[in-house]
Formats: structure tokens, sequence, C-alpha cells
């Protein structure tokens, strides 16, 4: 499979702290990678970076084989490129459905009353087709700010969805989460992987094992050990820095 991501040389510098350390990391397209490591590894920071809202210090992001590195987070959204945040980023004093619209509307560039009205049923079919996946059919006239914690994070998804994007990037969508509504969660990004692109960052490695193909793990910024569940499970370095094991030395 080709490579839909991918980062080359890739450092960011605050500046005597080095939160991204030359990271050299490539995403096949319908992946479903999950990248891990303790607090203040730079998961977050590695996001911002393929997001636009850090500038690297130093090298390279490839998106579909074009170097993304520079745009505005706007148009690295355009280009396909959509994220959920560890916060829920939501309109609050809108509907589910209003929120799920506006994001299908900014894809297609539909803010203008004189549009043909072909094009507004498009995007109300889609943001209906997205509720429906999400299973938030039944609360699409439920102000947002109303909703359930773990309604709030699968709105948020919706709307990463609902901007058709090539590549989604899911930050922590479980956090804070039962754990039954960890299981709904689980449930959701398996149905949505088989459509799209998936880069995941979480703690909760129940999450972690179940749905990664592939696990990227940093630590102080480096990419210390890279594979499939069962590699990472029992990679020794990884058992020292990020899930407590005692290594025999």
């Amino acid at each position: 499979m080709a490579a839909i991501l991918e980062a080359k040389g890739l450092a960011k510098e605050f500046g005597a702290l080095r939160a991204i350390d030359h990271i050299d990391l490539s995403i096949e397209e319908g992946e479903l990678r999950a990248i891990i490591g303790p607090n203040g590894a730079g998961k977050s920071t590695f996001f911002n970076l393929i997001t636009g809202f850090l500038e690297p210090t130093r090298g390279s992001i490839y998106f579909k084989g074009k170097e993304i590195k520079g745009l505005r987070p706007d148009q690295i959204s355009k280009k396909g490129i959509a994220r959920s945040y560890q916060i829920t980023n939501l309109f609050p004093n809108l509907t589910t459905y209003e929120n799920v619209r506006i994001a299908a509307q900014s894809k297609k560039g539909i803010f203008n009353p004189l549009i043909h009205f072909t094009s507004i049923r498009e995007v109300d079919e889609r943001a209906r087709k997205i509720l429906d996946i999400l299973n938030l059919s039944e609360r699409d006239e439920t102000m947002a700010s109303t909703l359930s914690h773990e309604e709030q994070r699968r709105l948020e998804i919706a709307i990463g969805l609902a901007t058709s994007p090539s590549l989604l990037l899911l930050d922590e969508p479980t956090a804070g989460m039962s754990p039954t509504e960890t299981d709904e969660i689980i449930h959701l990004i398996k149905k949505i992987s088989q459509d799209f692109t998936i880069i995941i960052i979480e703690h909760d490695m129940k999450v972690v094992m179940e749905l990664a193909q592939k696990i990227s793990v940093l630590h102080y910024g480096k990419v210390i050990a890279e594979g499939p569940p069962d590699q990472i499970r029992s990679n020794e370095m990884v058992l020292e820095v990020y899930l407590g094991g005692k290594v025999k030395r």
C-alpha cells in the first residue's frame, strides 16, 4: 500500500526543549495506527505539526506525496485531514445536526444563500448519514451542550467525518469514559476504519490493542518502537518506559 502520510526528519523545538526529535514515520492508506507514549512524549505536538497548528523546526511532512509543511490548518483540512481533540471542540449552542451540517458545508464551501438546492440537499443527506453511522440520529435536535460526554466525543468524530477526510486523527477519543462507553467507541472506530485511514493517540492500552494494526511508541520525542500490537506488548523498552513493566538486565 502507498503511504498517505510521511514525516521525514521531523523535529520541533521550544527553546531548549526538543518536543519532537527527528521522527521518520510512514502511514499507509487504509491503516489504523496508534501512537502511544507517556505524558510529554510528543504525541499531541506531532498531531499539531501534521495539522498546521505548529511549524516544524526541521524536517518535512508529506500528505499523498505532497509537502504540507507551512500550510495553514484550514488549507490542510481542505486537503483531507480531519482531527478530533482531547478536549471537546463543538458549537455548544447548536444542535447535533447543525454541528455536523456546518462541517459538511465547509467542505463543499456552501455558505451562499443563493446556492442551488441540490447542493444543500447533498449536504443534508451527508450530515444525516454520518449521524446514523455514529448512532446520533435520535439526538439530532439536541443541543450539543446537553449531550453526555460520550455523545460529545462521538459528535466530534462525526464532525471530522463530515469534512470527507482521507485521514482522520483521533486524540484520546475514550478519555473520561466508562468501560461500557469505551467499548461503544471501540466498536464505532472499528466500523469507520473500514472506509478511512485513522491515526489514534490513546492512553488506554485496551483500546490500543483492540484497534491498532500497528503501534508507534514515542518517548522524549523519539520513536523508540514500532510494530503490531503483539510485538509492542512484549517489547522490553516499551514495558520499561511506558507500560511499567520490570526489565531484567
